[in-house]
């Protein structure tokens, strides 16, 4: 029996979400919580992170999925570009904010990497498998 793939499984998911919480942590045990604007972006950036590569996943198209995972690439890096406000306005401490911003930096790199993987892949996606006859 066939294994079926879900994008939970995706290592890149799994670390956008754990950077998507603990940015979730900072937020909430910081004046940041009272930064509205601020705080709706940066956490609606890192929430797009996953999400993205979720929705494009969901596409079972690799030209899709790699639309999405670009999407979620740039995310990522608006992410750290807000990670620098939260920081130079003091939410954050250095120490959270180096380990942060170097999460933002690996799930980049991984995407990227990811994305790469696909551009150089046969296979493209299971919506474009013919169906196998008996």
């Amino acid at each position: 029996m066939a294994t079926i793939k879900v994008f939970e499984d995706l290592e890149i998911w799994k670390l956008s979400r754990v950077l998507c919480e603990d940015i979730n942590i900072v937020a909430n045990n910081s004046e940041l919580k009272k930064d509205y604007r601020l705080y709706n972006q940066i956490d609606g950036s890192s929430g797009s992170i996953m999400d993205n590569i979720a929705e494009g996943f969901e596409r079972n198209g690799n030209k899709e999925f790699i639309q999405f995972l670009s999407i979620a690439k740039a995310s990522c890096g608006e992410t750290r570009s807000q990670l620098y406000r939260v920081f130079d306005r003091k939410y954050v401490n250095e120490n959270d904010f180096n380990k942060l911003k170097e999460q933002t930096i690996v799930l980049s790199k991984m995407i990227g990497g990811f994305i790469t993987y696909l551009k150089n892949s046969e296979f493209q996606g299971s919506k474009y498998k013919s169906e196998q006859k008996p």
